[in-house]
């Protein structure tokens, strides 16, 4: 729960490109009080659905293969994500990672080099996204405008890492 990364996309009708807005990454020091950590990321959160407006926030299913305090620690950040997307009256859409994987590259099991590519080809950049939770954030946006398929549609994505 470290970093948290995240990135709005939108479709660019014109180009038939979808559009990275903007991304960013949520750092917050594993030496803080949780407290305060989980006040940090609500706050960044809140601040970029201020800001951006999205339309839909996309948000990495839970799996949990991990040892259990770090388990803890990710669910807890995912609650003050949730509840920033709840103050902003976005709806909230969960992505399991393999289906991500799997729209993004044709496999459940792609690395992180792999995504980082087709993230950089489908939003037509120059460089790969980094660190790898923007991209991340990146490729479940990509993944819910796909699933959406809807003009307009302004996504926010929120994924942790680094737990």
């Amino acid at each position: 729960m470290a970093d948290t990364g995240w990135a709005v996309v939108e479709p660019c009708p014109s180009k038939g490109t979808p559009k990275l807005v903007a991304s960013g990454l949520v750092k917050t020091a594993p030496s803080t009080p949780l407290p305060k950590r989980l006040h940090e990321i609500h706050a960044q959160i809140t601040e970029v659905c201020v800001q951006h407006k999205p339309q839909a926030i996309a948000i990495e299913e839970m799996f949990f293969m991990k040892a259990a305090h770090t388990v803890r620690a990710t669910l807890q950040a995912r609650g003050v994500i949730l509840l920033a997307a709840s103050q902003s009256q976005v709806p909230v859409t969960e992505y399991n990672p393999r289906h991500v994987k799997t729209g993004m590259t044709g496999s459940g099991a792609a690395l992180k080099p792999q995504m980082q590519k087709m993230v950089q080809r489908a939003l037509s950049l120059e460089a790969p996204l980094h660190p790898d939770d923007v991209a991340d954030a990146a490729a479940i946006a990509l993944c819910h405008l796909r699933a959406a398929r809807g003009a307009g549609v302004r996504v926010l994505e929120r994924i942790g890492g680094k737990r």
